[in-house]
């Protein structure tokens, strides 16, 4: 818990110190204090796991796996604000506090033992990105994004309050042990309250999530709001959801998997069609970008479909994979949406030849979201189909396959127009942020590609 702490204090010294107008102190205080948390979860990872504060909050390895993932990610999309924000806006301390104070809602929703520490986290995550999303008050674009968002997100809320109400009114607990040891205890005289909670807390993490068909908001919000909320909405924001989404139904719910599991199949199955679909229709790299994110919440869904021991490796894989892939293609729409003024494909034309290495980091950016052996993606994808098979689902590991194959094409659109779209156009140029950025992720993506065992076994 202390490293919540920690995370806590540092956004509010974060306001703080724009309050004194200490703007160039902010970035590197931000990375201080990630860095600091990082060192606290490392320190907590040979402790002992037990339910912490009245069994609010467990601290296993599950849960700080993912944390120091989302912390990870979120240092590299601050690494990405520099000169980002200064552009925008003269009050540069809010967008740092906020962004902290999102991270500390995900480390929330990663780590609960409670289904009220769930509400609590994902309401902290949310609520701070209300107003990321809305905050060029000025672009009628983002504001559209904001208030979409904040609608939505008020709506899937209800869903998952009613059912989290009727899983406490049939077990008697929010407590996720007690509910265990409910259906454990009972599993032939389930209150049918229970079942009903369970598909409403379906519908309401699946908004979440943004999977179909309770994706309506997510290319519009990821399309409105600033490249770089929108970067660490796709990145942190969909790892921690898809975390807690895990840990509630594999910890509770496993025994009734024969009542849920065909719910969560249909929605696995359109999500994967109608994010694949669509992003091929797309024009904008930004909106295609937030397309393919719906596809690949239908692929981390199969580890919740066939959920089993090895899901929680097969997601915090896949989403490292997703997450790294996403910033660099994030980042790179930024350079060159601020060099050309557009976000659509024509905007990426010729680049290769003027900035080789960025297309590059690109390039195997793109490899990597679509599957391709040696990335990071292929492994990724690779576990998922591999946990689907183990549970003998055939015929969706077919259609995830068809799915993947359309992926390709839309991905490799981008990397088409640098390569083989020339085009007489201004050298970008790379600041050393972003050329850290790049090769850090890149690098990692590489690494996990060829050898994927230095993270396997963690949780």
């Amino acid at each position: 818990m202390s490293a919540i702490i920690t995370l806590s204090l540092l956004a509010i010294l974060v306001l703080y110190l724009g309050l004194f107008k200490a703007r160039s102190a902010l970035l590197p205080v931000s990375l201080l204090g990630l860095v600091s948390t990082l060192v606290l979860y490392v320190i907590q990872w040979d402790g002992q796991a037990l339910p912490l504060y009245s069994g609010m909050v467990l601290f296993d390895h599950y849960a700080i796996a993912f944390s120091v993932l989302c912390v990870l990610v979120t240092a590299l999309v601050l690494l990405l604000s520099k000169n980002y924000f200064d552009a925008a806006s003269t009050h540069v301390a809010e967008y740092y506090a906020l962004i902290l104070f999102s991270l500390t809602g995900a480390l929330l929703v990663v780590s609960f033992h409670n289904l009220a520490m769930l509400f609590i986290g994902i309401e902290i995550m949310s609520v701070a990105l209300y107003i990321l999303a809305g905050i060029r008050k000025k672009d009628f674009a983002s504001n559209e994004a904001a208030l979409k968002y904040f609608l939505m997100g008020a709506f899937s809320t209800g869903f998952l309050l009613f059912g989290i109400a009727l899983l406490y009114g049939a077990s008697g607990s929010f407590d996720l042990a007690a509910i265990k040891d409910y259906v454990v205890s009972n599993p032939q005289t389930v209150s049918p309250l229970f079942y009903g909670g369970i598909l409403l807390l379906i519908v309401g993490l699946a908004f979440k999530v943004g999977a179909a068909p309770f994706h309506f908001w997510t290319p519009d919000v990821y399309d409105g709001a600033p490249i770089l909320i929108t970067t660490f909405m796709s990145t942190v924001v969909k790892t921690a959801a898809f975390a807690g989404f895990l840990r509630l139904f594999y910890f509770c719910f496993v025994p009734l998997h024969d009542f849920w599991m065909p719910a969560l199949l249909v929605i696995t199955v359109v999500t994967l069609f109608i994010g694949n679909i669509t992003a091929l229709a797309q024009q904008s790299f930004k909106r295609m970008l937030a397309y393919s994110s719906i596809s690949h919440a239908g692929y981390m869904l199969f580890a919740i479909v066939a959920v089993g021991p090895a899901s929680g490796e097969a997601v915090l894989i896949y989403a490292g994979a997703y997450s790294l892939a996403s910033v660099v293609a994030f980042g790179t729409l930024i350079l060159v949406k601020r060099a050309t003024g557009s976000d659509h494909f024509e905007a990426f034309n010729g680049l290769a030849k003027k900035n080789p290495y960025l297309s590059l980091a690109l390039a195997v950016a793109m490899l990597s979201l679509a599957g391709i052996p040696l990335t990071a993606g292929f492994i990724g994808k690779f576990m998922m189909f591999s946990s689907a098979l183990a549970d003998y689902q055939i015929l969706l590991v077919v259609l995830a396959v068809v799915n993947a194959a359309i992926g390709i094409f839309y991905y490799f659109r981008v990397i088409v127009a640098m390569y083989f779209k020339p085009l007489d156009r201004d050298q970008i140029v790379v600041n050393g942020y972003y050329q850290t950025v790049f090769v850090v992720a890149i690098l990692i993506t590489l690494l996990l590609g060829v050898y994927p065992t230095w993270i396997t076994g963690l949780v």
